[in-house]
């Protein structure tokens, strides 16, 4: 099985001992996302914000792995409060082609950073 590391300067660089995105194969394993601006490094306060720059984010790695959105095939969503699930669910399905991947959304303590969310993904490539 063929292994790539996939790294892009127009997503954030990786805040610890992970890669950006690791392909296998033809599968795409994209690092959770966190809403940081890419050029800036900070990140917006609102969730709407982070939400809009983690899938922002996610969309560059994609592309650097030869992917897209419409690739996608699982997607898990860790949220640092349940009570925004229903805004990022709506810019989620702004974001993801109709059929929709598989997802996982779960509450979590603290994210990295002290984010409001994080979003990862399994992605094929054609």
């Amino acid at each position: 099985m063929k292994r790539d590391i996939i790294t892009t300067d127009a997503a954030p660089a990786a805040i610890g001992p992970y890669s950006q995105a690791v392909t296998a194969d033809n599968f795409v394993f994209v690092s959770g996302q966190l809403g940081i601006d890419p050029v800036s490094g900070e990140m917006p306060d609102s969730i709407e914000d982070q939400t809009k720059l983690a899938l922002k984010n996610l969309d560059a790695i994609l592309a650097a792995a030869g992917s897209s959105a419409a690739d996608v095939v699982k997607v898990t969503v860790l949220l640092a409060d349940m009570g925004d699930f229903a805004l990022v669910n709506e810019l989620y399905g702004d974001y993801f082609p109709s059929p929709y991947p598989a997802r996982a959304a779960f509450a979590v303590k603290t994210l990295p950073k002290n984010g409001k969310v994080e979003i990862e993904c399994i992605a094929i490539r054609r």
